[in-house]
């Protein structure tokens, strides 16, 4: 096929399939069966992560930069060089970025990138695609002000494609790829807007942390 572009990404997200590269570059499209979502409503952040987010060690972002989080999370883990993020999908979903449909939760230490995730807003439906860290537990923080802002904007489906130990720590479960599919139309019949500004600061999004109290 011809190079990536926004425009095959948001027909692929809206019918329910996403890109993957192989090793060599290669372009695939996936629609797994069954299908790997995190229920937004039940998301609880676990006991652990409390006492990190109360003593407010990093400093969160929407959007400020958005091709770094990409890059962060297309490099090499540990033994395994290879990845599925290409330099393609890199400047596809940058575009997607610009157009406004794809967004960045960024974590900060001392002003440095050390954590995140990306992935694709269309209606209220979220389309997780990848995170990273550097220093522990900021994805994991990231990651509870996605949870924050996808419940103040209305958003109803948080897709993470395909099951695995650390998404199931964040509460993601499979669901038949029809029914997926099913939940997928009415989210896009939402309006729902993601938020491109830097996050209020803990202190607002900290009084909310009592509703998840055992």
């Amino acid at each position: 096929m011809d190079k990536l572009t926004a425009d095959d990404l948001i027909y692929g997200y809206t019918n329910g399939i996403f890109p993957m590269a192989d090793s060599d570059g290669t372009l695939y499209w996936y629609s797994p069966d069954p299908r790997a979502i995190i229920p937004i409503d039940t998301y609880k952040p676990s006991k652990s992560l409390k006492p990190i987010l109360n003593k407010k060690l990093f400093d969160i972002r929407f959007n400020t930069n958005f091709r770094a989080v990409m890059t962060h999370c297309a490099a090499p883990r540990g033994d395994d060089d290879e990845t599925w993020i290409s330099e393609e999908i890199i400047d596809a979903y940058c575009i997607l970025h610009e157009k406004g449909f794809a967004h960045s939760v960024e974590a900060y230490l001392d002003d440095k990138l050390v954590g995140g995730l990306y992935g694709v807003a269309i209606g209220g439906v979220y389309f997780g695609e990848s995170m990273f860290y550097t220093v522990p537990n900021s994805s994991k923080v990231a990651f509870h002000f996605l949870i924050e802002m996808l419940r103040k904007q209305g958003y109803v489906l948080l897709d993470t494609q395909f099951i695995n130990d650390n998404v199931k720590r964040y509460g993601a479960i499979e669901i038949p790829r029809a029914e997926y599919l099913k939940l997928l139309r009415e989210g896009l019949k939402l309006d729902c807007q993601f938020h491109n500004r830097v996050a209020d600061n803990y202190f607002v999004h900290i009084k909310y942390m009592d509703e998840f109290d055992d």
